[in-house]
């Protein structure tokens, strides 16, 4: 059966029915990209039979997917009689296959199904993660293959954007659309976008124009981290013999252990090293800051430090003490106290730009719980930036005590008991 395709698409989307390996379209709200998208796969998918993935990083049921846009597209083609759209995938009548799936659980073998996939679409992939792109970008390797993208900026940091955007590979169309590009650009849209421009200034170049931001949506230190920025305090630096090296620690296990490596000269706070792991041990974290030959100070560890473990009956601190190492407790002052002295510790923050993009990365995205009922703000959310939110968390807590003199132990007066008296 032959079809005849009368379709109207931006100007922008042309380079989608041409051949290329990577298809990448990047911006702001109401660009028309997910339409776009949506109906050149149709197009695609009704002019000969294709194998189609559309993925995202997280999709927990079918409603996660791109299917009900994929559907709504279908239907304003006037092409329900070439598909059969079923509970989890869309059927072609000539053969075309499109299927749906989230990459976060994936692993490279229960991926390899598939490697017979002629495009494979990933949206909102400013939310993917390396991992999954290094998983899923090999298994698409059909002859002719493409992988198409489409996302909202977040963080300049984002693996999509460093791949796709900043380091584009050889044969990658890429393009960045916004809503100024999309000649249907609604006018419900319109109000919204010119609301925004004079209510929420510093949103408004990341929503509507597509802008990385500095640090994500509802960042506890957003602004901190920002003027660091700024000011040119994230770059190289090296250590100085002339200062001891405490470490600040946040302890896990299969969660992870993170560990800060501080100098202090005067009122400026250096971060000059991180480790970061899972599923390690004590003696392979200290084996590993032993490779370091520096001026060693004290390694403050949090409260949780003195419980013992039921394994071996000894508490971190007293292993680190066995391994060498000058284990000092991180005063308790609550969560709420810790982030206010953060507040104050961050202008007096420098960071190795060498070592420490990985705690910097964790410092733009530590942020709260929303309450969904209230959407109110709560505790800080536990999840993987949130290990090195606290350990920055404990230096500012321990940051007068971090000195360039060596530990001398307190001096504690004990009475004497003198035996010669009796009864």
């Amino acid at each position: 059966m032959s079809i005849k395709l009368d379709v109207t698409f931006p100007e922008w989307a042309e380079f989608l029915f041409k051949p290329a390996r990577i298809k990448c379209a990047h911006g702001g709200r109401g660009s028309g990209k997910s339409w776009a998208f949506a109906r050149a796969l149709i197009a695609l998918a009704v002019s000969q039979p294709v194998r189609i993935l559309c993925t995202r990083e997280v999709q927990k049921s079918i409603k996660d997917s791109v299917k009900r846009l994929l559907d709504d597209q279908i239907e304003a083609m006037g092409l329900e009689s070439a598909f059969d759209s079923l509970e989890t995938e869309i059927r072609g009548r000539n053969g075309s296959l499109i299927l749906f799936s989230g990459l976060s659980n994936q692993t490279a073998d229960s991926i390899k199904s598939y490697e017979g996939i002629d495009v494979c679409w990933i949206e909102e992939a400013q939310s993917i993660t390396k991992k999954s792109l290094d998983i899923l970008t090999p298994t698409i390797r059909k002859d002719d293959s493409e992988i198409w993208i489409t996302f909202n900026p977040l963080l300049d940091t984002d693996e999509v954007w460093r791949r796709y955007v900043e380091n584009p590979p050889p044969g990658a169309v890429v393009k960045q659309v916004n809503w100024s590009d999309n000649p249907w650009f609604p006018q419900v849209l319109e109000q919204e976008r010119e609301h925004c421009k004079l209510t929420d200034k510093e949103s408004y170049d990341n929503i509507w124009e597509g802008k990385c931001r500095p640090t994500v949506v509802g960042a506890i230190w957003a602004r901190e981290v920002e003027n660091l920025m700024a000011q040119g305090r994230y770059r190289p630096m090296e250590y100085d013999p002339m200062l001891q090296v405490h470490t600040v620690w946040d302890l896990g296990w299969a969660d992870s252990m993170t560990i800060g490596f501080v100098q202090r000269a005067a009122s400026e706070v250096r971060l000059i090293d991180y480790i970061e792991g899972s599923f390690r041990t004590l003696e392979d974290y200290v084996k590993d800051i032993k490779t370091r030959p520096w001026n060693w100070g004290n390694d403050w560890i949090p409260h949780d430090g003195r419980a013992r473990d039921f394994k071996s009956g000894m508490s971190t601190e007293e292993m680190l003490k066995k391994l060498g190492r000058n284990p000092m407790i991180v005063p308790q002052i609550g969560v709420e106290e810790g982030i206010k002295a953060t507040r104050l510790v961050i202008p007096r923050l420098w960071m190795n730009s060498n070592t420490c993009a990985q705690p910097l990365e964790h410092m733009k995205r530590y942020r709260r719980t929303i309450n969904p009922q209230t959407n109110q703000p709560g505790p800080p959310l536990h999840d993987e930036h949130s290990h090195c939110g606290d350990m920055i968390r404990y230096l500012a807590v321990v940051i007068d005590q971090i000195t360039n003199e060596a530990y001398t132990a307190p001096h504690v007066s004990v009475p004497v008991v003198d035996s010669t008296i009796g009864y």
